[in-house]
């Protein structure tokens, strides 16, 4: 079930069978010469759809701009300020927990999001804690490439060129959900190099076709769908236990 194609009796009729709901989060920005711009938003948003379609889950609409600053220097990049995604994220779920959700499972494509959506959750329960309330929620952030199984398969796939940005696995998971973007390319160097970076501008200083320690020229549709079926099994495992543990 998606969110935003529902009527509010049948969220209604939902929540009274079940209080978890399934959040993507990803992010807006450059994926080097080859990647979709909004690849960290298709990766969680595809295989999220697919868990909840599977097992009877609800999905809610993907939120596509995350903690991007780094990005900046690349034409259509967008980011929030990590103020700002703390602050979205924390009145997404307090919006969800006035209807009674109480298992929020935020599904994540973008590394750049991880200590942002964390510090949001200790917002979060801080409130609760001041207010010597119980705050009665199950929050949890999961990454869609971090599951067992996909990292086998990225490992078996790509070896060390997988890299850590504009990676062959989620430029192979989007061509998978899209497969008329594809644009194997060749890539020069064929790794690119890795390094600490800072800002936006020192981001692009170091790695100017924005990729990094990755060669994504071995990207293919066929992984992409290898790639989506490994974190769909993942991710209903993972989901799944999450919502057992009350």
């Amino acid at each position: 079930m998606r969110l935003q194609l529902c009527t509010w009796p049948e969220v209604e009729a939902y929540l009274a069978g079940s209080t978890g709901i399934i959040v993507p989060i990803g992010s807006t920005e450059q994926h080097g010469p080859n990647g979709l711009i909004g690849t960290d938003a298709i990766c969680p948003e595809v295989v999220a759809q697919a868990v909840a379609e599977r097992i009877g889950a609800l999905v809610a609409p993907t939120l596509s701009i995350g903690m991007a600053q780094h990005h900046l220097a690349f034409p259509g990049s967008l980011a929030l300020r990590p103020s700002t995604l703390i602050a979205v994220i924390g009145d997404v779920v307090r919006s969800l927990a006035l209807h009674g959700f109480r298992h929020v499972y935020f599904f994540n494509g973008h590394g750049g999001n991880v200590a942002t959506a964390q510090a949001a959750f200790a917002e979060i329960h801080a409130d609760a804690s001041f207010a010597g309330q119980a705050a009665g929620l199950r929050l949890k952030l999961a990454n869609w490439y971090m599951g067992a199984r996909v990292q086998r398969l990225s490992r078996e796939l790509f070896a060390d060129s997988e890299g850590h940005h504009a990676t062959p696995s989620e430029i192979s998971l989007t061509w998978h959900a899209h497969p008329d973007r594809a644009k194997p390319m060749t890539m020069t160097p064929r790794l690119a190099p890795v390094a600490d970076f800072g800002d936006a501008r020192d981001y692009r200083e170091k790695f100017p076709d924005g990729r990094i320690g990755s060669d994504p020229s071995l990207a293919s549709i066929e992984a992409g769908a290898r790639l989506f079926e490994a974190s769909v099994a993942d991710t209903i495992e993972d989901y799944q236990a999450f919502l057992a543990r009350g």
